[in-house]
């Protein structure tokens, strides 16, 4: 009913409808809503899973002692091949569906899983702001066709280069504006490295997936927070399935042609585990001739995910049976472990 505005369905045991209200979605109107319920006394509560929306209410009702489930939208079939749908509609449908016991579920991580997420989450975005504006940089330069000597235009030489660069009066103002949001990017991406490392110094299960090759304290913060329990899924297929790393396949007679991955899925673990496959096609040598075998058939793009899929089922049976990586080399572990020890110490300094 709107971003601050939602349809509240009250139903007893039978299914018949006690009240209908509209609440605001702020912590004073969720904390009324709760004061309301608690009128009925024991209940149970379900809400549809819309971006972040839910996430208040879930706190605040949770903070109640009342139970919350998270309805997957997609799935829950009378909602989303309704004709029409209104919000109220839909309020008194997963009622229906909750008293039932027919309420397809979205996974809740713990707060703290949620935590980590927001801040890996918002790492990505601010890497992501960061490079959107290198290219306006190398854009600007190509303009005057200008040419750094440093291999890397954004190494301390390169930004001392770079701040020696003169060009015409409101292009100039513009770089000098482009190297300050550099600047102020870079030191806020180091602070929350820092207190990423810092984090995932403490988790026993980083440093179980950091024996894997191609996956540093950030990787494995990453795919242990947006994974969660392992446990909800029941077999390797299932996770990477869920992390949407299946190729479509065609098969006719003696010959199989892979197709690009199938669209949906977990964006993050996806695109972590086909990082980190590029690096392991190169240095692993269980994933390289895996990788070679593939490439030399189906072409260097379906060879990389082919390896990304390989290596998240591992992670499957790393996470579920608790053994470290049995390719993983002891140097590189260790190198990424004082590097993960330095980034958290810097921020106690």
């Amino acid at each position: 009913m709107g971003k601050n505005r939602c349809a509240v369905c009250v139903a007893d045991e039978k299914g018949e409808i006690l009240r209908k209200l509209i609440y605001m979605n702020t912590r004073g109107g969720i904390e009324e809503l709760a004061e309301n319920l608690s009128r009925y006394g024991e209940c149970r509560a379900v809400l549809e899973s819309t971006g972040n929306l839910w996430l208040k209410t879930y706190e605040i009702l949770e903070a109640h002692s009342v139970p919350v489930k998270l309805a997957n939208p997609l799935q829950t079939k009378v909602i989303a091949q309704a004709r029409i749908k209104t919000d109220k509609l839909s309020a008194r449908i997963l009622t229906h569906l909750l008293r039932t016991s027919l309420i397809p579920e979205c996974y809740i991580p713990p707060k703290e899983t949620r935590e980590r997420r927001s801040l890996l989450r918002y790492r990505s975005e601010l890497v992501k702001d960061r490079t959107r504006i290198r290219n306006e940089v190398h854009s600007l330069l190509d303009k005057y066709d200008l040419r750094c000597e440093h291999k890397d235009l954004f190494c301390v030489g390169g930004m001392r280069w770079l701040e020696e660069v003169e060009l015409p009066s409101e292009d100039q103002a513009i770089l000098e504006s482009q190297i300050r949001r550099l600047r102020g990017l870079q030191r806020e991406v180091e602070a929350v490295d820092s207190r990423i490392a810092s984090k995932a110094s403490m988790d026993e299960e980083v440093r179980l997936l950091m024996t894997m090759t191609g996956v540093s304290h950030y990787g494995a913060l990453l795919i242990a927070s947006e994974i969660g329990d392992v446990t909800r899924f029941q077999s390797p297929e299932k996770l990477v399935s869920w992390a949407g790393l299946c190729p479509s396949l065609h098969q006719s007679g003696e010959s199989t042609h892979y197709c690009k991955i199938k669209s949906g899925g977990n964006k993050h673990v996806r695109w972590l585990m086909v990082e980190a496959a590029k690096s392991a096609s190169s240095h692993d040598p269980e994933m390289r001739t895996l990788y070679e075998r593939t490439r030399q058939r189906h072409g260097s793009q379906n060879a990389v995910v082919r390896v990304a899929n390989k290596m998240l089922r591992v992670v499957w049976y790393m996470l579920t049976r608790r053994e470290p990586y049995r390719q993983g080399k002891e140097v590189l572990y260790k190198n990424k472990l004082m590097r993960m020890e330095k980034l958290a110490s810097s921020r106690l300094a």
